[in-house]
């Protein structure tokens, strides 16, 4: 219960503060840390076939 309520007291902080960055740049962050997970995944999904 109490990881529950840090997690969403953590994302209300990060939200806050992504509502009051300029649109520009929060679109530019979201693309950044999209093709990181993107990339990220790729590399899970490829790099454990032969194990």
């Amino acid at each position: 219960m109490l990881f529950i309520v840090a997690a969403l007291a953590l994302m209300g902080v990060l939200l806050g503060a992504a509502a009051h960055t300029p649109l520009p740049l929060f679109l530019a962050a979201a693309g950044a840390i999209s093709a990181w997970l993107l990339i990220f995944f790729i590399r899970e999904r490829t790099g454990h076939k032969g194990s």
